[in-house]
């Protein structure tokens, strides 16, 4: 080869390897960010059907939104159909934030009881989406 075409050469690759690492640059610093969101279920565990079972979300530009869930205890004991029903109606709200491009993130959940016989199940959905 002659030093003409070795420079050539040479030039075109540091040329080349400054257009790639220039544009890669830029791609790596723009940054993602996401917004967040979370959805509260309270499922009361109350004989009788005494307790007050919700599903609590902070609605669009403000406000919340608190929804009646059905309790897990109703006079006869422990109610089945309504743990259907409230898994349901979780099932439907999980549904409605995925088409509304929400990504569910974690779950986390805890008891809560002062005495043997009454208590609530406490669920925490947390969400997110990347914003525009």
């Amino acid at each position: 080869m002659k030093s003409n075409q070795i420079l050539i050469l040479c030039a075109i690759l540091f040329f080349g390897s400054f257009v790639l690492f220039s544009f890669s640059d830029k791609q790596a610093t723009k940054r993602v960010t996401f917004e967040y969101k979370q959805m509260t279920t309270i499922e009361s565990v109350v004989p009788a059907g005494l307790g007050r079972s919700r599903l609590l979300m902070e609605k669009e530009g403000g406000g919340e939104s608190i929804e009646k869930m059905k309790n897990f205890y109703s006079v006869t004991g422990i109610n089945f159909s309504n743990i259907i029903k409230n898994d349901t109606q979780i099932s439907q709200k999980l549904g409605e934030m995925a088409s509304q491009g929400w990504e569910l993130d974690k779950v986390t959940s805890a008891v809560e009881s002062t005495e043997t016989s009454t208590g609530i199940f406490i669920t925490r959905y947390f969400f997110k989406r990347m914003k525009e």
